[in-house]
C-alpha cells in the first residue's frame, strides 16, 4: 500500500468520526382513498394506515476518541414495504407522505438544534395536517427544545380555537402561536432560537419562518423558496430594526446590537423590541409537480444554496445517488437524502449544528 492510499484511507476515516451525534427518524403516512359509500370511520371516507405498520425509525450515535476507538452504533429500525398496497379495482389510488430528518452536532461543543415532526397533529373541518419543525437555538438549547415540546401543540390549540365554519387564517394563527411561545420561554431572557415550521395539508403547503433557518420547495425540478431568511442586513429588517432605536454592527458578519445574527427570533427578551418573534407567513396550493420539501437551519444553508440542495435530494429520491459509508442501511430514501445534505455541509466547511429535514409530497405520482 502505498503512502499516497495511507494518507486517502486516514482523511476518509476522520472524515467520518466528525458526525458524532446523528439521529434519523423515517416514517411514512398512507391514505387510501375507497370508492362508493364506503366509511371508515363516522364523517370520513378515507382510511388511514396506523404508523405501527408505516414506520421506520432509525436511531444512530457514533462516538470517536483520540486513539481510534470503534464507533459505537444504536439502531432500531422497522420498515415499511411499498408493495403493500397496489392500485386495485377495490382501491382508486392513494397518497403516501413519507420523511426523513437528521440532526448533527457537527462541530459545535454544544447541540442547539432541534426537530419535531407530529404527523396528523390536528384536523380541521375534516382534512388532517402534517406538521414538521426545525429550531437553532443560541445562547443555549432551552428555547429550541421548548419549541419542540410545545410549538406544535401551541398551533393546535389556536388552529381549533379559531372560528368554527371558516377557514383557517394561517397568518393569524401563526402569529397567534409564536407569540404565545415567545410568552412561555419569556423567563430564558438571555436564550432564544429561530423557527421554521410546515404544515402539509392534502391541498396546501403553509410555511411560517422566524429567523434565519430555511424551507425549500422542489416543483419540477426547480427551487422554489418558501421562506426568506431574516438577516439583520437585509433592507427591510435593517429599516425595522433601526426605527425601533437599535443599530446593526458588523461583528464578524452583520448582527443586532453586535451580539446576534439573525433579526427575528423566539426568545432574546434581553434583546428586544429590536428582535422581535412575529413570522412571515406563505401559503402554497400543492400541485402534482410538487416533489418534495426540505427544512433546515443554517448549519446547511450557510455552505449550500437551495439549487445544489434540491438537485442531490432529488437524485436521491430517485436511487441515483447514494452515501459512501454507509454505517447503517437506511429503509427510507429521504433519510438518506438528509444524510447526504448533512455530510456535505461538513464537507464544505460548515461549522453550525446541521438539522435538515426531507419530506417526499408526492412519492407515488399521484395528482391532486
Amino acid at each position: 500500500m502505498n503512502q499516497l492510499t495511507v494518507i486517502k484511507t486516514i482523511n476518509s476515516r476522520r472524515r467520518r468520526l466528525k458526525i458524532r451525534r446523528l439521529k434519523y427518524t423515517c416514517k411514512t403516512k398512507t391514505y387510501v382513498t375507497i370508492p362508493g359509500d364506503q366509511k371508515t370511520e363516522s364523517t370520513d371516507s378515507v382510511h388511514e394506515t396506523k404508523a405501527s405498520d408505516c414506520s421506520a425509525e432509525i436511531s444512530l450515535s457514533l462516538t470517536s476518541s483520540s486513539d481510534n476507538a470503534p464507533s459505537k452504533n444504536e439502531v432500531v429500525i422497522s420498515s415499511f414495504e411499498e408493495n403493500e398496497f397496489k392500485k386495485s379495482d377495490d382501491l382508486q389510488g392513494f397518497k403516501r407522505v413519507s420523511y426523513g430528518s437528521v440532526s448533527v452536532i457537527g462541530r459545535r461543543r454544544e447541540m442547539e438544534d432541534a426537530v419535531r415532526v407530529e404527523l396528523g397533529f390536528t384536523c380541521k373541518g375534516g382534512e388532517k395536517y402534517d406538521f414538521f419543525g426545525v429550531y437553532d437555538g443560541h445562547g443555549g438549547a432551552r428555547v429550541s427544545e421548548a419549541c419542540r415540546e410545545r410549538l406544535h401543540r401551541v398551533l393546535e390549540e389556536e388552529i381549533v380555537e379559531g372560528r368554527a365554519g371558516m377557514g383557517i387564517e394561517w397568518d393569524k394563527v401563526m402569529e397567534g402561536c409564536f407569540r404565545r411561545m415567545d410568552e412561555e420561554v419569556e423567563k430564558d431572557k438571555m436564550m432564544g432560537s429561530t423557527a421554521v415550521v410546515a404544515v402539509v395539508g392534502k391541498d396546501e403547503v403553509v410555511v411560517a419562518n422566524c429567523g434565519d433557518s430555511r424551507a425549500v420547495l422542489c416543483r419540477a425540478g426547480v427551487a422554489v423558496p418558501l421562506s426568506v431568511d431574516h438577516k439583520p442586513d437585509r433592507p427591510d429588517e435593517l429599516e425595522r430594526v433601526e426605527a425601533a432605536g437599535g443599530r446593526i454592527i458588523n461583528w464578524n458578519g452583520h448582527r443586532v446590537l453586535g451580539v446576534l445574527a439573525t433579526s427575528r427570533s423566539i426568545g432574546d427578551r434581553y434583546l428586544k423590541p429590536f428582535i422581535i418573534c412575529k413570522p412571515e407567513v406563505t401559503v402554497n396550493k400543492r400541485t402534482k409537480n410538487d416533489e418534495f420539501l426540505i427544512l433546515a437551519s443554517d448549519g446547511l444553508w450557510d455552505v449550500i444554496s437551495n439549487e445544489v440542495a434540491c438537485q442531490i435530494v432529488r437524485r436521491c429520491l430517485r436511487g441515483r445517488m447514494r452515501r459512501k459509508y454507509q454505517e447503517v442501511l437506511s429503509e427510507g430514501r429521504a433519510a438518506e437524502a438528509a444524510a447526504v445534505l448533512v455530510e456535505l455541509a461538513i464537507a464544505r466547511g460548515s461549522k453550525d449544528n446541521i438539522s435538515v429535514v426531507v419530506v417526499e409530497l408526492n412519492k407515488l405520482g399521484i395528482s391532486y
